[in-house]
């Protein structure tokens, strides 16, 4: 019996077994004519396999590309196209860079953070001071959703301060919105959810008539 775990491990899985081979046949011809008419009657095959593809503009070209990889680079043929570089499939990828997303004050979040500059870059004035206040109402909210111990409104302009450099202020006579009108919705709405599932109460068991 011929099983998968003594067989060679397949390059490009999607072509099969039958196409590997093929190529291996191929690589064992010695007459180099008859070497190239095979390869072009597997490249051909290929194609049949994967014909989904046959759109793409360099399709022709990726499969005498697909087939000279599997080969392991051993199957001499005339090509009518570059042989693809054996150096760069073995080079490891690059890294990829991550975009740096540190947040000073992590309870925030970074949308916050994203207000705080947008905000920073209006001219001073009524649509200014608008969304500076409404930015400080959403930084006391996350805080309170993050602590739920009372925060003062010094605490949140004190940090906005902070977070935009000093270029967001509030006049001393804005006040920050209640705790309880910033998260009691929240608070109502998770009492009311546990009181249904409660009145529901458990499932009863099926229970099939008998005669």
């Amino acid at each position: 019996m011929d099983y998968n775990t003594t067989r060679s491990s397949l390059v490009i899985r999607e072509y099969g077994r039958n196409i590997h081979k093929m190529i291996d046949f191929a690589i064992s011809v010695n007459d180099r004519e008859e070497r190239n008419h095979i390869a072009r009657s597997i490249v051909k095959v290929m194609g049949q396999v994967k014909p989904q593809f046959k759109e793409a503009d360099d399709f022709i070209q990726s499969l005498w590309d697909h087939m000279i990889i599997i080969s392991d680079f051993k199957l001499d043929v005339d090509s009518p196209y570059p042989l693809p570089d054996k150096a760069e499939l073995v080079k490891p990828p690059k890294k990829v860079a991550y975009p740096d997303n540190r947040i000073k004050y992590r309870h925030y979040g970074k949308s916050i953070e994203s207000f705080i500059e947008k905000a920073s870059k209006l001219e001073d004035g009524l649509e200014k001071e608008s969304f500076t206040y409404y930015i400080a109402n959403m930084m006391k909210k996350n805080y309170l959703l993050y602590n739920r111990d009372s925060v003062s409104d010094d605490l949140i302009f004190e940090q906005l301060g902070k977070l935009s450099n000093g270029k967001l202020k509030l006049s001393e006579n804005h006040t920050l919105k209640s705790t309880g009108s910033l998260i009691g919705k929240l608070t109502r709405s998770n009492n009311k959810r546990q009181s249904n599932n409660h009145k529901k109460g458990p499932k009863r068991p099926f229970k099939k008539n008998i005669r």
